[in-house]
């Protein structure tokens, strides 16, 4: 039997020439990238979410550089054969374009990521164009944009109107001629994102954007049930590790509590003839070398 072939941008283009659904979900450690990888999931995100969702703040924009490649590296020593992307923070390459293709680098080169995410619409397209022709495979994010909740009064779908759904159009076309090498839609209408699925030549992936993508991703925290942060009101829930765990911890506090655990399997116990030679150093005997202690030296041993 072949190994499993590594998944690169080629069978990304592939899977949307053939039709074939692309999976991805948020991962930020080694070993949930492994159990990501085992299951088939094609591409994981190291998102910024991590600030919300294990943090525990109430925005994505405390998250710094340095913590996602970190976060990424780890993934990706988990996870050697997905299509790795690293979501790129908030200001990290808003400011211009040689900050964000230093800092993109980052993730390519230390953590060995297949490409970075950056939210975006038109005003940065010469960032996306900047960065693509710096050899940054971009992976432009469009719709609803949490680094820029402040400027749109919080989680809202994005494009609900003729006008609105015609910039975004217009703005997917312009990151995939700036050579964006996918498309993130996160929080549109299904008929505004099926339309730049359809006319978009590289892949689009899409979170609460409809079935008419190429590919779906969510939180993994949302998909489980594991609580934190904000997730849709359409996510499909495949787990519930909330109620696991909570019933877990709760089971382990009586074992400890009421002297059930640890039990003798739980425990490592010292050899017969070990156990006899430190019981009598400690009553004055031989020390386990053979030489003679005093109780009273024996008793700090």
């Amino acid at each position: 039997m072949s190994a499993k072939p590594k998944i690169t941008l080629s069978t990304l283009q592939a899977r949307k020439r053939e039709r074939r659904k692309i999976s991805m979900i948020t991962c930020y450690d080694y070993s949930t990238a492994r159990l990501m990888e085992e299951a088939g999931i094609d591409s994981l995100l190291v998102g910024d979410t991590y600030a919300e969702v294990c943090l525990g703040h109430d925005t994505t924009l405390p998250m710094t550089l340095e913590h996602l490649v970190t976060l990424a590296e780890a993934v990706r020593r988990g996870a050697p054969l997905v299509f790795l992307v690293g979501d790129m923070p908030y200001l990290s390459y808003q400011v211009c374009a040689e900050e964000a293709i230093r800092n993109a680098g980052q993730f390519m080169a230390r953590a060995g990521c297949d490409c970075v995410k950056v939210e975006v619409d038109r005003r940065l397209a010469r960032t996306v164009e900047a960065m693509s022709a710096a050899t940054i495979p971009v992976m432009a994010h469009l719709g609803l944009k949490p680094q820029s909740i402040q400027t749109v009064g919080g989680y809202r779908i994005q494009g609900k109107s003729a006008p609105d759904a015609l910039r975004l159009i217009e703005d997917a076309k312009m990151m995939v001629e700036a050579g964006a090498i996918a498309l993130l839609l996160e929080a549109i209408p299904a008929e505004v994102a099926a339309i730049i699925t359809e006319q978009a030549s590289v892949p689009v992936i899409g979170i609460v954007a409809g079935p008419s993508v190429d590919g779906q991703v969510v939180v993994f925290h949302d998909m489980v049930g594991y609580g934190g942060g904000h997730p849709p009101r359409s996510v499909k829930r495949y787990a519930d590790l909330y109620n696991v765990l909570i019933a877990a911890f709760k089971e382990y506090a009586r074992d400890v509590s009421g002297g059930v655990f640890p039990a003798a399997d739980n425990c490592v116990s010292m050899d017969s003839s070990e156990l006899g030679k430190l019981r009598r150093a400690l009553s004055g005997g031989e020390r386990t070398n053979g030489e003679r202690v005093s109780s009273d030296r024996a008793a700090g041993v």
